[in-house]
């Protein structure tokens, strides 16, 4: 690689580092907060937490990454030209193509790193996450820790404690069982504890009260009760995965018998041809990038920044290959607009970078842009005139 092609590549990997790394830690924030009621609800420790964090960030790479190539291939060719750098570059008689490869080599080391991360990290992230979260919630003994607060388990289901002690001990127990609409359960009882299996609640010394729908209330005292919570237990430490969840192979030779695939086979095909398309976002976004910047122009053009039209046709693209996505899992017929709205993008792209045509306004657009500047500059004129 050449001296020039050197400077070009490591001027956009430090602008990409620098764009990729604050986006993504936003990005990350948010999803981890919306989690933090693993902590709240369930009672895991600070480090469970953490590692449920650590899980997530690999599942948001590869959306924020095509995005932060593009910042970073505008922003430096954007600054080169206003430091008459590529000006420089032409009059040297240096070709195109001495800007164009590295970036295209970058982008398409990133298309391939894309590529591994949406079809095999993030979907074992994705298992990892749910894997957790099911057997958190799988113990309500976890779901009810704090003391002295109702906390829902389910719907119609709540359950109260005084005192935790140690082990699965518990003090003072008030579970309202509204489930069955033909009768409302109160259970109290002075100690309880729950079992090792997580199945069954047993409370001791206590009294049930049973209200019909007539309003009947019948009370019932007891020594020793076992609340069954089998089936609860199993629903809420059952990780079910869907399209999102598998890697790219499975999806590829999905299992027949697999209820999901069953019920909803078309998630399936147009999760695997999504992810397919996806990893194309970073080599496409370069082209892009470079349509918008890679030559030496003037100052004076009426246009806009070329950071902001090349985000907008990114966003454009990435939007739009999200809604045939969502086309596909009703009909396999929307399948080949997964791979037209990227290809024909980066065809477009490509066909403008060989040509060396550079994409312009229409006159109407640039006519009134440029009359909007000069009322601008009037005004402003006029201002500072009024002024002094």
């Amino acid at each position: 690689m050449k001296i020039l092609e050197q400077y070009i590549l490591r001027r956009v990997v430090l602008m990409f580092l620098t764009a990729l790394v604050p986006v993504l830690a936003i990005i990350w924030t948010t999803q981890v907060l919306r989690r933090i009621n693993l902590v709240t609800d369930s009672g895991q420790s600070v480090g469970s937490f953490m590692l449920l964090a650590t899980m997530i960030l690999p599942t948001i790479i590869s959306t924020v990454l095509p995005f932060a190539l593009v910042i970073g291939i505008t922003h430096t060719l954007t600054t080169m030209n206003n430091d008459s750098e590529l000006a420089v570059i032409d009059a040297a008689g240096a070709p195109r193509r001495t800007i164009q490869r590295p970036l295209l080599m970058l982008a398409g080391g990133l298309s391939i790193f894309s590529f591994v991360m949406i079809g095999f990290v993030e979907p074992a992230m994705r298992v990892n996450v749910r894997t957790m979260i099911a057997t958190a919630y799988a113990d309500l003994l976890s779901s009810v820790i704090e003391e002295k607060t109702f906390r829902q388990i389910e719907p119609g289901l709540f359950v109260q404690i005084s005192e935790r002690q140690a082990g699965r001990q518990m003090k003072g127990l008030l579970v309202a069982d509204s489930r069955d609409p033909s009768s409302e359960l109160i259970y109290y009882a002075r100690e309880g504890a729950v079992e090792e299996t997580g199945k069954a609640l047993i409370m001791q010394d206590g009294e049930v009260q049973r209200k019909a729908p007539n309003g009947d209330v019948t009370v019932i005292r007891f020594d020793r009760y076992a609340f069954d919570l089998s089936d609860l237990s199993e629903e809420r430490g059952e990780a079910r995965y869907g399209a999102k969840d598998r890697d790219i192979l499975y999806l590829a030779d999905p299992d027949p018998l697999d209820e999901r695939y069953v019920s909803n086979p078309n998630d399936f095909s147009a999760e695997l041809h999504r992810r397919i398309t996806a990893s194309f976002f970073p080599l496409v976004f370069a082209l892009i990038s470079l349509m918008m910047c890679g030559d030496a122009r003037s100052h004076r053009e009426a246009r806009l920044h070329p950071m902001a039209s090349a985000l907008i046709m990114a966003l454009t693209v990435f939007w739009g290959s999200n809604y045939v996505t969502s086309l596909a899992e009703t009909s396999t017929a929307f399948v080949p607009l997964q791979y037209l709205v990227p290809l024909a993008s980066g065809g477009a792209a490509t066909f403008m970078l060989a040509t060396n045509r550079s994409p312009r306004l229409p006159k109407a657009v640039s006519a009134l842009l440029n009359k909007a500047v000069a009322m601008t500059q009037r005004r402003l004129g006029q201002n500072a005139g009024g002024t002094a």
